[in-house]
């Protein structure tokens, strides 16, 4: 019993982990070839949330997961043409100042459409209850959030790996001065990387609204663990983010259900361990900056 009781924890911890991983992945993309840090990234997220709800009131929850994200992404184009594109080459300070005030922005807005009060989000019916395995029990929806996020990492990564739009990406990731010379310019594909980032941010938004709490502030709370998540596991690694997702998950999830009081300590005890070891993070590449 104890042991299907930690295998219990640890999955919880997993789905914690890939609810991180959505967001935080996009976030290091984006920072990776563009060099800008989004403050504003946890507002795609909170809009993907809130246009799941709308959407899911006329069409359903399947259509809303799957329009919300692309909806959120169009909303990203707009983004990355007339705001992110103009501090490519500036001093990063100044985009961490703008992100932060349209993150500030965004949420207002929210709260001037759909009002301050938490918003319910229902699971569709199908995936409601608990699925037996021997004494092995765990909830449907959670398991289908695992499979989900599973597909979207398996996709990724084919995209960025596979592809000739991903050998791209990465030779600009590592080298942009090398891609430059080839003659390929960076900026569409930084258009599809914003698009693409925001996009994961509105999923996580949408398949999670269910067993999370969908209100005005959620974009700005979730960036904080989205920022230790990439630390940890490493600006320019796919690996290392998604490492770093699942072990902060499992860790945080962990420590919650045994000292609850030290849930959120545990994330930071844990970026602080691996920085003194690894200042890159777990899998850390070295980067240049995006011209």
């Amino acid at each position: 019993m104890q042991f299907l009781f930690l295998l219990e924890q640890v999955v919880n911890g997993l789905v914690l982990g890939g609810y991180y991983l959505l967001i935080a992945l996009g976030l290091s993309l984006i920072f990776s070839v563009g060099g800008v840090v989004n403050l504003a990234h946890g507002a795609f997220y909170a809009l993907g949330a809130y246009a799941s709800l709308e959407i899911a009131k006329h069409l359903g929850f399947g259509p809303a997961v799957v329009l919300s994200p692309v909806a959120v992404a169009i909303l990203g184009i707009l983004f990355e043409r007339y705001l992110l594109r103009r501090f490519y080459t500036a001093d990063p300070i100044l985009s961490l100042l703008v992100t932060f005030g349209l993150a500030m922005v965004a949420e207002q807005l929210i709260r001037m459409i759909w009002g301050a009060a938490p918003l319910p989000a229902s699971m569709p019916p199908g995936f409601k209850g608990q699925l037996m395995l021997g004494d092995f029990m765990f909830s449907r929806y959670r398991l289908m959030l695992l499979a989900a996020v599973a597909l979207v990492m398996a996709g990724l990564w084919f995209l960025l790996n596979k592809t000739a739009f991903g050998r791209v990406v990465r030779a600009g990731i590592q080298r942009p001065d090398m891609v430059a010379a080839l003659g390929i310019r960076l900026q569409p594909y930084m258009t599809a990387i914003v698009m693409l980032g925001v996009g994961m941010a509105a999923l996580a938004g949408a398949l999670f609204a269910p067993i999370t709490v969908v209100h005005p502030a959620m974009g700005v709370e979730i960036m904080t663990v989205a920022f230790v998540v990439v630390v940890i596991g490493g600006l320019g690694s796919f690996w290392g983010v998604v490492l770093a997702a699942l072990l902060v998950g499992v860790v945080r999830g962990i420590t919650i259900h045994f000292v609850p009081a030290a849930g959120e300590a545990s994330m930071y005890v844990l970026m602080f361990l691996v920085l003194m070891f690894r200042p890159r993070g777990l899998l850390g590449e070295r980067i240049e900056k995006f011209e």
